[in-house]
């Protein structure tokens, strides 16, 4: 019998096997299957021995095989991540996913195959992603962001889904009702049509942080509907917290020269709106904004801990280790249109100190006080 340590390892090289015949997406060339630089692994605040502890922490506090069902059926699980996969924020996500699974006794390669799918933010790539995963017809698979569960309901309308880190699945047609979601799909939302309201609160943290501000940048991903969502929520709101916002288009190509020349403006700031393409842009969206000297507020800690100044937003980590229990009741039979979709319930707000300290914000009490974590 293998050992529990080589179990881990193995483990960890079927999770990043990403197309049946071992090799890697559109873009990944043989010399980026190595472990991310440690610059990149700090950025996303976990790497790959992270994750090596993470899953090895998982190992041993549970039984392998312990509660899954024992019917000598290997089950065969589907993910579609939006994200590259040497993406140090992709490691953390699937170790938390993976985590969750092998709480409930699943084990790769004694009980469960997983395939998965990288799309580095590229729609086109998502699309056929979907097509390929659902023509696999595995028990479930795992949808990453909108545009990896709208690609996956073209697919398939019969192969289970479970979704995380989607904005307002309810607005956008994805279910009936967090309660009921019928269809095949079911999971963790991010925010509801009634929640766009983060977008009220990041503006809200860039006027408390630097309350000379008066305009806001707002980037986003027009090719969603959760990104043209969040920018009607930020314009509504806007005028009520005394800013004026101007929209930025993540996919032009001249988003640099806009921001140069947005920023030579006084009194100007930042908001980093949530999308599955700005998370792959992001150390060059921090780069940029740092270039400029601009405060921005982004909605998660990664953008933070690559150098970014703040940010508020759900604790993604959490709903993907919550996924494992979800796709581990429809292993057992249950349905995605009983199972009630989940809101986020736990936010965070995270500072990096140096970053504040070079733009030379003098950060009031008031608002250090409520901020979970601070990044040194």
């Amino acid at each position: 019998m293998k050992s529990i340590m080589q179990q881990l390892f193995d483990s960890e090289i079927e999770a990043l096997r990403l197309i049946p015949n071992g090799g890697f997406a559109k873009d990944e060339r043989a010399d980026d299957r190595k472990p991310a630089p440690n610059t990149a692994e700090a950025s996303a605040g976990i790497g790959r021995r992270a994750l090596i502890t993470l899953l090895c922490g998982a190992l041993l506090a549970s039984p392998l095989g312990g509660r899954a069902q024992q019917d000598g059926r290997l089950r065969h699980i589907g993910v579609l991540m939006t994200l590259a996969a040497t993406d140090p924020q992709s490691l953390a996500r699937n170790a938390a996913f993976l985590q969750g699974l092998h709480e409930l006794g699943w084990t790769i390669g004694q009980n469960v195959e997983i395939d998965y799918r990288w799309a580095a933010g590229a729609v086109d790539d998502t699309h056929r992603y979907a097509a390929e995963l659902a023509a696999l017809a595995p028990d479930v698979i795992l949808a990453s962001g909108n545009v990896a569960l709208e690609s996956l309901l073209l697919a398939t309308r019969t192969v289970p889904i479970v979704f995380v880190a989607v904005t307002d699945p309810v607005g956008i047609g994805f279910v009936d009702s967090l309660a009921r979601p019928g269809g095949n799909a079911t999971g963790f939302g991010t925010t509801t049509t009634f929640e766009y309201g983060i977008g009220a609160k990041w503006l809200e943290l860039l006027k408390q942080i630097a309350p000379g501000v008066t305009r806001a940048a707002v980037i986003l991903d027009p090719v969603t509907a959760a990104g043209i969502d969040q920018w009607r929520a930020i314009q509504a709101a806007a005028p009520s917290i005394g800013l004026a916002t101007v929209p930025v288009n993540i996919r032009d190509g001249g988003m640099n020269s806009t921001l140069a020349g947005f920023a030579r403006a006084a009194n100007v700031g930042l908001i980093v709106t949530a999308s599955a393409f700005s998370l792959v842009q992001r150390d060059a969206i921090v780069d940029l904004v740092a270039r400029h000297k601009l405060p921005a507020v982004y909605y998660e800690r990664s953008f933070v801990a690559a150098g970014g100044l703040i940010s508020y937003g759900p604790d993604l980590l959490d709903q993907y280790r919550r996924a494992g229990a979800y796709v581990d009741r429809i292993l057992k039979g249950e349905k995605p249109a009983d199972l009630p979709v989940q809101t986020a319930t736990k936010y965070e707000i995270v500072m990096n100190r140096k970053t504040a300290q070079a733009l030379g914000l003098d950060i009031p009490a008031a608002v250090l006080a409520p901020i979970d974590e601070v990044i040194e």
